[in-house]
């Protein structure tokens, strides 16, 4: 996929006001729309001045856009990288379900599911003055899964300045993590949304939940997966090994003759909940290194005495 550069589309500079983009749209509008254009390319260039127009018209929008595209220049290879949009607030208004469908893959790539909801951000909308709900994607560690603890977050929240440019105003909330959250569980934070009109309740502030990639344990629904080495001797004699999970450990039988690539379920014991996940343990058997005189020799023996083809 190709970088777009919807400034360069429009013909504006990347710190231009709201009101000369519109101005700017409006010219090339004039100019390229297929019922009154001349333009041999008019068909071609309409849809890519729609689309730019329709990223840096809207603030929330634009501001990912700039944060995303930071570097990249025109026609450049570009593929966005993962959970990119963590820690923006949106609100409720963004993308209609169909604006994904009717621009090119470069704007469903970034704006499909910004905010964490397919086909853009959509949550309930104000009604009777009632305040906008927001949106933001937030990451945790699979570890809060198992423990609920408190957890400071910082959002990024685009708005427009007295002077009609983007900026990003940054918050923190102190937020209880419920136990036994699970990826894409959506956290509700009453209130915490766009202001109601004329007294009305302020919407609410809807985090949808995934997890940091972590260097041991990996999370399919409620099952909690880790790979988890054994010696050879383990995995042909049996024996009992503990593993650890996060806040604490479980003491887990190897049975006799295991192979690299079997799979043991420890059923209740991913992640916390009614019913909890199931710890999945995929087994890999690791050789010690013939790296001294007695290991050299602890082979050479099984060389010798074991009548074993691991390819017969």
């Amino acid at each position: 996929m190709q970088f777009k550069d919807y400034y360069q589309i429009l013909g504006v500079s990347r710190d231009e006001t709201a009101e000369n983009i519109k101005k700017a749209f409006r010219r090339l509008a004039r100019k390229y729309h297929p019922d009154i254009s001349k333009e041999a390319d008019a068909d071609q260039r309409m849809p890519e001045i729609n689309e730019a127009y329709a990223v840096l018209s809207d603030p929330e929008k634009r501001a990912a856009y700039d944060q995303v595209g930071r570097g990249y220049q025109p026609g450049q290879d570009f593929r966005p990288p993962p959970d990119w949009d963590a820690g923006f607030e949106f609100s409720g208004h963004g993308s209609a379900p169909h604006d994904a469908a009717d621009f090119s893959d470069f704007f469903a790539e970034l704006f499909g599911r910004m905010g964490g909801a397919p086909g853009g951000f959509h949550g309930r909308q104000a009604r009777h003055g009632r305040g906008e709900d927001h949106h933001a994607k937030v990451l945790l560690d699979i570890e809060d899964a198992f423990t609920g603890p408190t957890r400071q977050i910082a959002l990024r929240v685009p708005q427009i300045d007295a002077g009609g440019h983007v900026q990003l105003v940054g918050r923190t909330l102190n937020i209880r993590i419920p136990l036994g959250v699970h990826e894409g569980q959506t956290i509700r934070l009453a209130g915490q949304g766009a202001p109601g009109a004329g007294g009305a309740p302020a919407g609410d502030l809807m985090l949808e939940v995934h997890f940091n990639p972590h260097p041991r344990y990996r999370v399919e629904g409620s099952d909690l997966h880790l790979k988890l080495p054994v010696a050879p001797w383990e995995a042909a004699l049996g024996t009992v090994i503990a593993v650890p999970l996060p806040g604490g450990s479980i003491k887990v039988r190897i049975p006799e003759g295991a192979q690299s690539g079997k799979q043991l379920r420890v059923r209740g014991k991913g992640i916390p909940g009614n019913p909890p996940g199931d710890l999945l343990l995929d087994l890999q058997v690791v050789l010690p290194p013939a790296d001294t005189p007695q290991a050299r020799q602890l082979y050479e023996t099984m060389s010798r005495e074991l009548a074993f083809d691991p390819r017969s």
